[in-house]
């Protein structure tokens, strides 16, 4: 019996050691402990990540930056490395794992690149590496890191459109793979063109359901059933195509039948310029949403409860001097298996600010987005904020530069004291660190420290050492031609190191258990 139970626990360890997969302990809500848990923090072997192709325009100018933070008890070597999935030529050719080769190697740039030519390498954790594309042919990119890159590894994919629909400035960070991803704040609408991206980063196929749901319910499709991808390749799908209905708000839900995928929409309006929607945190009672931009003109919330039982929400604002109740939109009521979208108007009123939902009486699973417009008239561009995770044992932002970076916190319970670190630049710089602290019920948008002598981009890690659960989004800005463009991405926990119960203890509850 014994054992077989540290058999057990060791087969565990190692697994959740490896894949980053296999973690104990769940991601905590907005009233758990920040430092809470005695399991011990084994960082991950490996992990991956998968960058979508980041635009059909011809007009785009994307950077890709890749950071893997300094992680305590990794071994010596490791490898990480970028590279362009699979894309189909005109005749259908070229599915079978390789890219088409779109001439000589190229001089770093993604879509100049073989697909036997990584398009980032990186050497060494605590330095970012960067490289960059232009134009329309730049493909989605499957990344693997193993040893010490692996832990809390992290890929921001930035473009630049000057024009056209969803022009302004678009972000996302690479995505792990899943199984199952919810995007509350889509739209089939006839002024939005929305595509899911399904990136397969696997040797076996993936075959993957999307499930589109409307202010009145499912909304009905045949041809979003099925669908595969196929090995090391990327499947953009446009939502209009799997259904007649038009509508405004729509939540998507994609579910793997098989295997595993990456999965991001980008949303591209003809008026309002576009963004990437990455997906929601896991369906909870109570959500956040960090890092709503102080000057945002027009702020929509986009709720849906995947469950049959309708749910009440509280909606509250977390600014900087405590949470608030925005006049006339106090709850929000989401129907079962229904989207709901309430205008919230310019919320933040100047200020920095963060949207938490908490149940108003019984507890029933949700998820969220929030679309954010800045700038007026024709001068408008947006953004969304998806409910996150808590920020957890230490969360990683790429691709900061000296301007145009804001990091938003927020601790919607208890205080909380952090500390961020500026890492070295990617061209040079020496890292700095700083603590702040977040009092309880409060947003703080802060100027992060910059490294010093900065040459190039940097990364910022935030980890907390003390009281309640945080919660952080990274804000960056490039105003082109009167247009305010930006770009946020949340904060999560980078999965750099996973939770493994203690031996000793988890055998005295099973000796006990068994006698």
């Amino acid at each position: 019996m014994n054992r077989t139970t540290l058999s057990l626990i060791a087969g565990a360890t190692a697994l959740a050691a490896v894949t980053g997969f296999a973690a104990l302990s769940a991601p905590g809500a907005p009233g758990a402990d920040a430092t809470a848990g005695a399991a011990a923090q084994l960082p991950v072997e490996r992990t991956s990540l998968l960058c979508p192709a980041p635009s059909t325009s011809d007009l785009a100018e994307t950077s890709y930056t890749s950071f893997t933070p300094v992680t305590e008890g990794t071994e010596s070597g490791g490898k990480a490395e970028l590279k362009a999935a699979a894309v189909k030529s005109a005749d259908g050719s070229g599915a079978d794992g390789a890219q088409e080769e779109k001439g000589e190697k190229g001089d770093g740039k993604p879509g100049e690149q073989k697909a036997e030519e990584p398009v980032l390498t990186p050497e060494e954790p605590g330095k970012p590496v960067t490289g960059d594309s232009s134009g329309a042919e730049t493909p989605a990119f499957v990344g693997t890191a193993d040893g010490r890159l692996a832990p809390g590894w992290t890929v921001q994919e930035t473009t630049e459109v000057a024009a056209g629909t969803g022009r302004g400035l678009q972000g996302v960070n690479c995505t792990a793979p899943d199984t199952s991803f919810w995007f509350p704040g889509a739209s089939t609408a006839s002024d939005r063109t929305d595509y899911v991206h399904l990136t397969n980063p696997d040797d076996s196929a993936a075959v993957v359901d999307i499930e589109l749901y409307g202010e009145d319910g499912s909304l009905k499709s045949t041809v979003g059933e099925g669908i595969t991808v196929q090995p090391h390749s990327s499947e953009p799908v446009l939502l209009s195509t799997l259904s007649d209905e038009r509508q405004s708000d729509v939540t998507v839900h994609v579910n793997v039948r098989s295997g595993r995928v990456g999965a991001a929409v980008q949303a591209l309006d003809d008026k309002l310029g576009g963004d990437w929607l990455a997906a929601s945190a896991d369906p909870s009672d109570s959500l956040v949403m960090p890092g709503i931009p102080k000057d945002a003109t027009s702020v929509r919330l986009v709720a849906f409860t995947p469950g049959d039982d309708d749910a009440d929400l509280k909606v509250r604002l977390a600014s900087p001097s405590g949470l608030i109740t925005p006049a006339g939109h106090e709850t929000v009521h989401v129907k079962g298996g229904m989207t709901a979208a309430v205008d919230l108007g310019d919320v933040t009123r100047g200020e920095a600010g963060s949207l938490v939902l908490t149940p108003t009486d019984r507890s029933v699973p949700v998820v969220a987005a929030l679309r954010v417009v800045r700038g007026k008239g024709d001068q408008r561009e947006t953004a969304f904020i998806p409910a996150t995770r808590p920020v957890g044992t230490r969360a990683t932002s790429a691709d900061n530069s000296a301007e145009g970076s804001t990091l938003s916190l927020t601790a919607p319970t208890r205080t909380a004291t952090v500390e961020v670190t500026a890492s070295a630049g990617s061209e040079g710089g020496t890292p700095v660190s700083k603590t702040y602290t977040i009092k309880a019920g409060t947003t703080q948008d802060i100027e992060p420290p910059a490294p010093g002598g900065l040459k190039g981009s940097y990364a910022l890690t935030v980890e907390p050492r003390s009281g309640g659960p945080v919660y952080g989004a990274r804000t960056l800005s490039a105003t082109e031609d009167g247009v305010p463009g930006f770009t946020v991405q949340t904060l999560p926990d980078d999965r750099g190191t996973v939770a493994v119960p203690e031996a000793d203890e988890d055998l005295s509850v099973l000796q006990k258990q068994g006698g």
